[in-house]
């Protein structure tokens, strides 16, 4: 039987903004984004804050009224990647089977060995000593137990899930210690009276799938132990399902110019990524948000497969048109691009015209000099309608694995 754990640096954010500020090590800290460009919420805390009340999505007036002597501090990517290299560092001293789940999360897969407590104990105490922050490890014979092992106890500990203790660990539990278990899929459970992680391992497979659909069935599995997925070797790239880019603006989004800028900077991300990758897409979907926090999401498929900002941006556009609310104010906005195919082996169809593949070439021309030169070199005209919303639009695009379970969402 494999072991496998799963490492969770505690507070991770928090804690290494701590190691880079000894003055505000022992106050409640809370790394926040800025409020300007109204992403002035918790992204993480300490367990100071965390013990005040503080919680992670809370705005900062909320924050700072929870816990008046709150320290607030900026995020610090470029840190947070350093100290997760050098995580992974350690970890590649036991195995070479390493997939990371955020940041600062791993599963490792130790084989066979019967050692996964010790390992695991070490692992934490390399952690404190050469990193500085402290870490969390679930030990377990699957990927779903050996997480929420890491969750069980913190901060700086181990807790080992067996075939033999789960019941008596897990089924216990409120619904929403469940992996993959959201607020959407808890609500619906509750109005069937389950409570716990007990009961959903023992509601009949039939109504979880006719309530969650296949992802009803996967809780049912993970809820009773059966979860055989792999844990992927360092540095190996999952297959990508699907790839797309969202924002928040910073105002209200409120004319369809407003709206065209939005979703053609997010649409040349997108378009950009599916050519970096050597691929098309037949399905384009978006997701929006209005200031009520109300989202919904649409797709529409495709006749033949592309890779442009101007055909994405085209039906996303009239995804919009066809499901916007007259009047309403958006908050956020996403593209995804999905049903991806591969670009070699593609056949030229009748819809692929002389336009369209000029098209395809300029894009990929100005894909090389922004290669060359800056994200920003070339751009679409359509951006530069509004160069406040145009600004802020992130650069970090979404690949999808199929790892991530649709549920949590």
């Amino acid at each position: 039987m494999k072991t496998i754990l799963h490492v969770d640096l505690n507070n991770f954010y928090a804690s290494v903004e701590c190691m880079y500020d000894p003055s505000i090590r022992g106050l409640p800290v809370a790394v926040c984004g800025d409020i300007e460009l109204r992403h002035g919420i918790v992204l993480a805390k300490n367990y100071i804050a965390k013990a005040a009340g503080v919680k992670t999505g809370y705005t900062i007036a909320d924050a700072k009224r929870a816990c008046p002597g709150l320290v607030c501090v900026l995020p610090h990517m470029d840190r947070y990647m350093r100290f997760s290299a050098m995580a992974k560092g350690i970890y590649s001293d036991y195995t070479d089977k390493i997939e990371s789940f955020g940041i600062d999360e791993c599963w490792l897969d130790m084989g066979g060995t019967d050692k996964g407590v010790q390992t695991a104990d070490e692992i934490r105490k390399r952690i404190r000593k050469e990193l500085g922050v402290t870490a969390s490890v679930g030990v377990s014979y699957n990927k779903i137990f050996a997480k929420m092992g890491s969750d069980y106890k913190k901060p700086d500990a181990t807790t080992e899930i067996t075939e033999e203790n789960y019941k008596d660990l897990l089924w216990r539990l409120p619904l929403s210690d469940m992996m993959f278990v959201g607020r959407a899929t808890e609500k619906k459970l509750r109005l069937y009276g389950m409570e716990t992680i007990g009961d959903l391992a023992s509601a009949d497979p039939r109504l979880l799938e006719r309530l969650l659909g296949k992802n009803g069935l996967l809780l049912h599995r993970f809820a009773n132990g059966r979860d055989n997925s792999e844990v992927s070797a360092l540095n190996e790239e999952p297959e990508i399902k699907s790839i797309g880019n969202s924002t928040t603006s910073p105002r209200d989004i409120i004319t369809d110019d407003d709206v065209r800028v939005t979703f053609m900077a997010l649409c040349e991300s997108v378009a950009a990524r599916l050519r970096r990758h050597k691929m098309k897409c037949y399905t384009v979907a978006i997701d929006e948000r209005n200031t009520e926090l109300f989202a919904f999401t649409r797709q529409k498929h495709l006749v033949s497969p592309v890779c442009t900002a101007d055909e994405i941006f085209a039906a996303a556009m009239e995804l919009h048109r066809f499901n916007r609310r007259p009047g309403e104010k958006l908050r956020s906005l996403g593209v995804r691009a999905s049903s991806l195919c591969r670009e070699e082996g593609l056949q030229l169809t009748f819809y692929d015209d002389e336009k369209k593949q000029k098209k395809e070439a300029a894009e990929r021309a100005a894909d090389e000099i922004n290669s060359r030169f800056g994200r920003k070199s070339v751009v679409h005209g359509t951006t530069m309608i509004d160069r406040e919303l145009s600004s802020f639009l992130p650069s970090d695009d979404r690949t999808v694995s199929p790892d991530r379970f649709e549920a949590y969402l």
